[in-house]
């Protein structure tokens, strides 16, 4: 049997640092409490989870109270819980063109309620220029939504300009860190991000149902869900302060804690030491691809200006063929269609026919890509 390479750390990120899953066996069988319910050690403990992984968090992103890291059981319910607790009838959003459905499909259901929505056009390579957001500035402007890199082409967005535009515009600027969190460099304060949100089981190396979002000091967002905290358990209504108006029910403790390694392992190793391997890798693969008759290549020319991901179609093939070919014939795990983003699909022109993705990750390896560049040369010629 082949060995399997998987190229899908876009989707998911696999595998995780052993510590990863050595914290969350750890917690389900040494630990295991709830937190905040009661006084008893295993609460306790387990309360102490869920803080040290607000203070990694808090140290990774650069900002000081871990009271407004909310924890979520994963982006889009982070961003759900942003758009529909912020936004209404008459407010206007800015997006850009290449927005994953976890912030586009929010926000087709809140304009019913009359929600206006403006897109700010990317180029065909994913790329965004500053200018097209304040071109779509409105007087009832209230908030921009923006990733920081696309789940499709990886194409690294200007947040620090887009951040600056909105202090000086005086509106509420949300960035989506799905594809950047423990990738790229991310600064709440230098880059004037009022809400960052960002899931766990993607590049921070946490399990799938982690993730949540940091909302500055004094920005009021209604809450999503109510019910039991562990706190003010005598009233019938929800606390008003930050986290544990936004954490009602038993959050994914194991999960959090495994979170919670993942992100220390990126801060030991360094931004940069990781973005450097993935960068190394990249630059091989284009290269190799470049060299192969009938590959497109999708979204920025420069690999410096991406993540780690890149999605390519190969003639001849269609999307979903290729990545079946791909395992099938040499064990290469990667992801086809239109990655659950329309939007950047229309932008980059491949709405019809889709991509196939491929993602790396620290734990990709050279060796991997040269299995994967020797199939899709084989695959051009018939194989």
């Amino acid at each position: 049997m082949k060995e399997l390479i998987y190229l899908d750390n876009a989707a998911t990120s696999w595998p995780k640092p052993e510590i990863v899953y050595q914290m969350i066996d750890h917690y389900n069988r040494r630990l295991g409490g709830s937190p905040y319910r009661g006084s008893s050690s295993k609460t306790l403990e387990a309360g102490g989870v869920l803080l040290d992984t607000r203070e990694a968090l808090a140290a990774l992103f650069h900002f000081t109270d871990v009271s407004r890291l909310i924890f979520t059981k994963n982006i889009t319910e982070a961003i759900n819980t942003v758009l529909k607790g912020y936004l209404k009838p008459g407010d206007h959003i800015i997006i850009s063109s290449m927005e994953h459905n976890a912030v586009v499909r929010p926000l087709s259901k809140l304009k019913n309620s009359g929600v206006e929505i403006s897109i700010a056009d990317c180029a065909a390579d994913g790329s965004l220029d500053p200018y097209e957001v304040e071109k779509a500035w409105r007087t009832n402007t209230c908030m921009v939504c923006l990733t920081a890199a696309s789940n499709v082409t990886g194409t690294i967005m200007p947040v620090r300009e887009v951040g600056q535009l909105c202090r000086n515009k005086g509106a509420v600027f949300m960035v989506d860190s799905a594809q950047s969190a423990g990738i790229i460099p991310l600064d709440i304060g230098e880059q004037n991000i009022d809400v960052l949100t960002f899931t766990g089981h993607k590049s921070l190396f946490g399990p799938q149902g982690t993730g949540g979002f940091y909302i500055r000091p004094g920005l009021d967002i209604d809450s999503l869900l109510e019910g039991g905290t562990g706190s003010f358990s005598e009233e019938m209504v929800q606390p008003d302060f930050s986290p544990d108006k936004y954490e009602s029910g038993t959050p994914n403790t194991p999960g959090i804690a495994g979170l919670g390694a993942g992100v220390s392992f990126i801060m030991r190793k360094g931004l940069a030491a990781i973005r450097n391997h993935e960068l190394e890798l990249m630059d091989r693969m284009v290269d190799g691809l470049r060299q192969i008759q009938g590959v497109t290549i999708h979204g920025p020319v420069d690999n410096r200006q991406r993540t780690a991901v890149l999605s390519l179609n190969l003639a001849g093939l269609e999307c979903g063929e290729l990545g079946f070919l791909l395992e099938n014939n040499f064990g290469i795990v990667t992801r086809s269609g239109l990655h659950c983003a329309p939007l950047a699909h229309r932008t980059i022109g491949t709405l019809h026919q889709g991509t196939c993705r491929i993602s790396l990750s620290y734990f990709s390896t050279r060796e991997q890509i040269e299995t994967f560049l020797n199939g899709m040369l084989r695959l051009s010629k018939g194989g």
